[in-house]
């Protein structure tokens, strides 16, 4: 749904998780470890949206030669919880790359874990349906508080 105005995030009140991965496109012409690279995170991304216990809070994807997942966890021992869970599709996903692909250059997968502590992060949306942190926080609509980005910046106070 769009949200035709100006709108910014629900401030941050406690400490999230920024959590990008991706994968690039080294050759082209090796389909076969480009599409089976590309089928590994649907499943995971359900797998964590059904889990709300998971500590995801939302995502969005990006797709060309190089592809960016863009996602917003609770703390980054959700994140690594995830990634060690013997039962999830990750580790399965990770050894089958490491054992297809291993270190032939035809894919690269890449990642970078951020932590946003409150007061440090703000962000506008015009006429733009729910995105970033908006959607992983939820939205409100600017006001004369909200209406500058250090006003933005200056909101979020660490709960205690």
């Amino acid at each position: 749904m769009l949200n035709a105005g100006r709108f910014t995030h629900e401030p941050v009140t406690e400490p999230i998780t920024v959590f990008l991965i991706g994968m690039r496109v080294n050759r082209w012409w090796k389909l076969g470890s480009t599409i089976w690279t590309i089928s590994q995170m649907p499943p995971m991304l359900r797998e964590l949206a059904r889990d709300p216990e998971s500590g995801l809070l939302g995502f969005h994807n990006w797709f060309g030669r190089t592809t960016l997942l863009l996602s917003y966890w609770r703390s980054p021992e959700h994140l690594i919880r995830y990634a060690g869970r013997p039962d999830a599709r990750h580790r399965p996903a990770w050894r089958g790359f490491n054992r297809l692909i291993g270190s032939s250059g035809d894919v690269g997968i890449w990642h970078e874990t951020y932590q946003v502590q409150p007061g440090t992060a703000e962000g506008v949306y015009v006429n733009m349906p729910d995105f970033g942190l908006g959607n992983a926080l939820g939205v409100e609509q600017v006001t004369k508080e909200t209406a500058s980005a250090a006003r933005r910046l200056g909101r979020s106070q660490p709960t205690t």
